[in-house]
């Protein structure tokens, strides 16, 4: 039972991170255009040139804090096992990786993206290893 609640605080953990940087902090700081809107998937697809380069920015450092932050409150609550941090890491990847190939993006994104998710995968694996008591 720890280790289902491990998943579930880490992923909500993981998502609420990845909201305060690239919602909160990265459209308050870089505002999207007039009429934009960032629920509607097609307007985002044809529209990508127009949203703020810093927006971007805070899109690959709130998938890159989500999965770490995501993994380490896993191992923090889980003490004896990986497998909830490796989930919660798992999805984060996959949902990043997702984004790239659903979104068009410029080349610098999507390889910023997808490296720093993997360094955060790593990172994350390692903060929440230290968690693990045996």
């Amino acid at each position: 039972m720890k280790n289902f609640l491990a998943t579930l605080v880490g992923l909500i953990v993981a998502s609420l991170t990845v909201y305060i940087f690239e919602t909160l902090l990265g459209h308050a700081l870089f505002p999207l255009p007039e009429g934009a809107n960032p629920m509607d998937m097609e307007w985002i697809k044809n529209n990508m040139d127009q949203i703020p380069t810093g927006s971007k920015i805070f899109v690959v450092i709130g998938h890159f804090m989500g999965i770490v932050a995501g993994m380490f409150v896993a191992g923090l609550i889980s003490k004896t096992s990986l497998i909830p941090a490796y989930i919660v890491g798992g999805l984060m990847l996959l949902a990043t990786f997702f984004n790239i190939l659903m979104l068009p993006k410029e080349l610098w994104f999507t390889l910023s993206d997808g490296l720093l998710v993997i360094v955060g995968f790593f990172l994350g694996k390692s903060l929440a290893k230290k968690q693990i008591t045996t």
